[in-house]
């Protein structure tokens, strides 16, 4: 067949290497030929600029990069190739029944089985299948499929959810289904090539379901040690509830709400719902009489706005909170620090102005007034002179950033003065049962259209940046969430319909030969399946939505 020329690396910060392999060969035979150079197994590679399964062959010469867990779309291959593992082995060992994948925990995704509560036994006959179905090493199988022979195989497997939002996606001309053992699945990516490279993995009872972990991006070699997080289940509990409240758990379901007088109902509920909860909380800190509210989440969860809305609720309870923002209290882009790689680092605490930060804060808790800064993004540096503020005596101050939860940003202010907020988008919208939709997907599409309006940065550059605020979050974030004394959930049912009108354009500008083509080209197929709200009037001038689709009241 002849020999072709390829620029093979093990990773984004390799150097390439030039090798010569017959035509012909898979991207799998070439991993091989690496494999003692790869630091963790590569369950994708990416071909000059797109993200290619391993069992594809090399035709052409090209750039090759071998991705692992660590990325984002290896990581999104591992999920969806365990998923599919576990639902064949429930079936295998339960028969037919309705799985339920419904969100992330526990470092894992919670699955419930719908109308049967699972004994340990259970949980364990299950793992113990797809242990033997990894020995076996069984191939997933590819089959790409016109629509009608799509809604063909959909009826016969029983998914009338995925036929109804596949009737509803006009721009679809053809579905990928994989298929493992003669078992059939319809999953939003690609997948590993067999099951022989899910090796690590886990299974635990967990409440009515049960949980399946797998390693973390940072450790892609062991299963991250167990910590039940409570809070957080608790909160999904209460998405689920609001969801079920207005008839919305699906993609299929948003799509029949988006056009007329339902889609205006499911926003001001939607917006209801935030507005009660925000009550809620600031009726909480007010009979505990708390002085410092801080408020932390992980990038585009919606703080500023919260914070601002929660002041209003304060207000109303007869109290005269300040409200601080940390990200005003960046370091100007000239001072920043530089992070392992020589590239600036805003994600950890040094990025901050601490010094200035702790002398406003006690300065305010003194009664004294203070100049606040404002930070300009587009300048790179603080600007003073706009905002004096000065606390009145026993009111509080309301803090929101991302470190807000780090007890150094506040170590000099007792900790029973302290009311701790966390929050997250935490939807409880899945594409189907099968699929569910990544909390990171739905910050980074916020991200990416809040930076294009509000801060001067296209698309390319909110992807390539990702990964840096991602392991930022997973440093100074995601550590303190269990220290919170509430969880907020800023997700709207509704926003990704919302969200589709403003991304796609920004995505569509990114070219097939740039470095972030392959996340794009993910994200576009991703929100096809959602119908657009064109007309977005509907949504309220203070909702967290509008922090970053513009026409808040509070940025």
């Amino acid at each position: 067949m002849g020999m072709i020329a390829l620029r093979v690396r093990a990773g984004f910060r390799e150097p390439f290497e030039e090798i010569r392999v017959e035509k012909g060969a898979t991207l799998a035979d070439v991993a091989d030929l690496f494999r003692a150079r790869l630091p963790y197994r590569a369950l994708a590679a990416r071909v000059d600029f797109q993200v290619r399964e391993l069992n594809k062959t090399v035709e052409a010469p090209a750039d090759i990069t071998f991705l692992d867990m660590r990325t984002n779309a290896a990581n999104l291959i591992y999920q969806r190739s365990l998923s599919l593992l576990f639902l064949k082995a429930a079936r295998d060992v339960l028969g037919r029944c309705g799985v339920f994948i419904e969100n992330s925990l526990n470092k894992g995704f919670f699955t419930v089985i719908r109308g049967r509560s699972l004994s340990a036994r259970d949980v364990a006959a299950i793992e113990e299948r797809m242990r033997g179905l990894v020995a076996a090493d069984l191939p997933y199988v590819k089959q790409r499929v016109d629509k009608e022979t799509a809604y063909r195989f959909l009826a016969e497997d029983g998914y009338e959810e995925r036929t109804r939002m596949l009737r509803q996606a006009k721009d679809v001309e053809s579905v990928v289904f994989y298929s493992l053992d003669g078992f059939r699945d319809y999953f939003f990516g690609q997948m590993a090539p067999s099951t022989g490279y899910i090796e690590r993995f886990e299974l635990r009872k967990y409440r009515n379901g049960l949980l399946v972990r797998f390693p973390h991006y940072s450790r892609p070699d062991a299963i991250p040690p167990y910590a039940d997080e409570k809070k957080l289940y608790r909160a999904f509990s209460e998405a689920s509830a609001w969801s079920r409240l207005m008839g919305i758990s699906v993609a299929a379901d948003l799509n029949e709400r988006v056009e007329g007088e339902r889609c205006v109902e499911m926003i001001q509920l939607s917006e209801a719902l935030h507005e009660k909860s925000v009550a809620g909380i600031a009726d909480r800190v007010t009979r505990e009489k708390k002085r410092v509210v801080l408020i932390a989440g992980p990038s585009s969860s919606g703080k500023t706005t919260f914070a601002r809305r929660l002041c209003i609720q304060l207000k109303v309870n007869g109290l005269s909170p300040l409200c601080l923002g940390t990200d005003d209290y960046f370091l100007d882009r000239q001072d920043t620090p530089l992070d392992e790689h020589g590239e600036p680092n805003f994600e950890d605490l040094i990025s901050l102005d601490l010094g200035l930060f702790n002398d406003n804060l006690n300065a305010l808790l003194r009664g004294e007034a203070i100049d606040a800064p404002r930070y300009d993004f587009y300048l790179g540096k603080k600007v003073f002179g706009e905002r004096s503020l000065r606390l009145m005596p026993g009111q509080p101050i309301v803090i929101e950033g991302i470190h807000g939860l780090n007890g150094q940003l506040t170590g000099g202010v007792d900790d029973a003065e302290k009311f701790r907020i966390y929050i997250s988008p935490l939807t409880a919208l899945n594409i189907d049962s099968h699929n569910r939709i990544p909390t990171t997907d739905v910050r980074l599409l916020r991200r990416m259209v809040r930076d294009h309006k509000f801060r001067g940065n296209g698309a390319r550059n909110t992807i390539a940046t990702w990964p840096k605020v991602r392991a930022g979050e997973d440093r100074n974030i995601f550590p303190f969430s269990d220290e919170a004394d509430v969880l907020f959930n800023s997700a709207h049912t509704y926003e990704l319909a919302v969200l589709k009108k403003y991304a796609t354009p920004l995505l569509m500008e990114i070219r097939e030969d740039e470095e972030e083509y392959s996340e794009a080209y993910r994200l576009l197929r991703f929100l096809q399946v959602f119908r657009e709200i064109e007309d977005d009037s509907a949504i309220v001038n203070n909702s967290i939505l509008r922090e970053f689709i513009g026409g808040s009241i509070f940025v």
